[in-house]
């Protein structure tokens, strides 16, 4: 056969296997070539239809088909070969393709006329038909900004031969964001720093959609470095900002993001510009049963333990010396980088220590006297606190009071106590101190005293006691 029968014959082939379908007829091919303008579908034996690539394309338009695979179309010309479409063009759509389109599930384009009571009317070829409000779209609207739109629908009801079919719009936009969902969920990975835009905003945090309604959790925790204590002040919904993400939970389907994470950790300065002894200006931030929480820094917070307050002799009396929101001069008592704290200690207003000066804190040693406070009493003696974060113990054969006596009466919490170191161990944790030996030492020094006063006449009852506690401390003569 020669060249031009053999173009005739696949010709007259290519038509007698277009005859084989019909218009309006659903069938299922393998797509097996790809070009810039069509694709070409095999749809068996040796018949092969063609569809336009814009059928193949997503919202966004990209390809979402390969060769190989497999499509479901509708045939909607036979003249010169099959032409196959994957949605029905408004206004050339019969009954019956709108009566296999509902049976298929293939899109529908149509146009919203006018809203009505609960939904849309929608004008499909030359049907009318119903669309909910709730189907219209996937977010809530205005009714009238749909008037006047064309879309593409999907039947979800088809009666009555066509007088009664509903539609719903929204059914398409989720399907085209889970196609979409997933492939940006293969690009959310921890670390991953991504835009996107905050739907809500709640006390816990914020909701951010980073694309076709992939969400991830925002957490207050994780918005600044420093306490946030209103989220709002921080996003607003329908802002856009830019996030990592910290955790991704598949199995839950969560998403975890930061905020703060794209500036650097106050903490990791902490080192060079904070030292024990420092007094630095602080600003209290809340309070807890065990201290005041202060923040140094935006982002570095210190905690001024209750022990490091002077006992008042009330419960809780500390929490009146540092009022929320409270500016004041604390003392760097401590610094753990590992577990990111330091510990202060509130420096008295008007000190020289409150300027800025180096702490002048009361060396604890042997033998110093020492003013303290009352704190608490126990069965085996009192506790006296001397400095933040230095406690001694008064035995009770040191306090002076006799066994029967009423120890705490004698020594009111809260009340100025003068004392005499006695013993300090090593690491400084056990301080024992005495009342007692601050008496003696108070009764030797009168005794001196009076015993150096050469002006005072002797007293005619007591003259020999007194000259004799003169004698007994002037010099002997040689």
């Amino acid at each position: 056969m020669s060249e031009p029968d053999e173009d005739f014959a696949a010709m007259f082939e290519a038509s007698v296997q277009a005859k084989r379908f019909e218009n309006g007829q659903t069938l299922e091919g393998t797509i097996v070539a790809i070009g810039p303008e069509v694709a070409f579908v095999d749809v068996g034996g040796k018949g092969e239809a063609m569809i336009e690539i814009d059928e193949l394309k997503d919202a966004g338009g990209d390809l979402e088909v390969a060769v190989g695979d497999r499509i479901q179309a509708m045939v909607v010309s036979t003249a010169g070969g099959l032409t196959l479409s994957r949605k029905l063009v408004r206004g050339a759509a019969t009954a019956r393709q709108l009566e296999d389109a509902f049976r298929t599930g293939l899109p529908v384009e149509g146009k919203v006329e006018r809203a009505v009571k609960g939904g849309y009317e929608v004008r499909i070829a030359r049907q009318r038909a119903f669309c909910p409000i709730s189907q219209i779209d996937t977010l809530r609207t205005d009714p009238t900004a749909h008037e006047g739109q064309v879309y593409e629908f999907r039947i979800i009801e088809y009666k009555e031969g066509g007088r009664n079919i509903v539609v719903s719009r929204r059914a398409l936009l989720e399907e085209q964001q889970r196609a979409s969902a997933a492939g940006i969920r293969r690009s959310i990975v921890a670390g991953a720093v991504m835009t996107g835009r905050v739907t809500s905003v709640r006390e816990f945090g914020a909701f951010v959609d980073l694309g076709a309604g992939v969400q991830g959790l925002l957490h207050v925790s994780e918005m600044a470095w420093s306490r946030v204590p209103d989220t709002s002040q921080v996003v607003k919904p329908g802002e856009e900002i830019t996030v990592t993400v910290l955790r991704v939970d598949e199995d839950r389907q969560k998403i975890s993001l930061g905020l703060k994470q794209l500036t650097a950790d106050p903490w990791s300065r902490v080192h060079a510009t904070y030292e024990i002894g420092q007094v630095r200006t602080g600003r209290v931030t809340r309070l807890a049963e065990f201290g005041a929480f202060v923040e140094l820094e935006p982002g570095v917070e210190g905690l001024a333990h209750a022990s490091t307050f002077a006992p008042t002799g009330r419960s809780g009396g500390w929490s009146t010396l540092v009022p929320l929101e409270m500016t004041g001069a604390f003392e760097i008592l401590s610094i753990d980088l590992e577990k990111k704290r330091i510990g202060v200690a509130l420096v008295p207003e008007g000190s020289t220590r409150a300027g800025g000066m180096a702490p002048s804190q009361p060396e604890i040693v042997p033998g110093a006297r020492l003013t303290g406070k009352v704190e608490r009493h126990e069965k085996f003696g009192v506790f006296v606190f001397l400095a933040p974060g230095r406690t001694g113990l008064i035995p009770l054969s040191e306090t002076g009071v006799a066994r029967e006596a009423d120890v705490s009466g004698a020594f009111p919490v809260g009340a100025d106590v003068e004392v005499l170191v006695l013993d300090v161990d090593p690491p400084g944790r056990r301080i024992r101190l005495s009342v007692k030996a601050v008496r003696d030492a108070h009764e030797i020094e009168e005794v001196r005293e009076y015993a150096e006063r050469e002006d005072l006449a002797p007293a005619e009852a007591f003259g020999s006691l007194a000259d004799k506690l003169r004698g007994a401390f002037k010099p002997r003569e040689k």
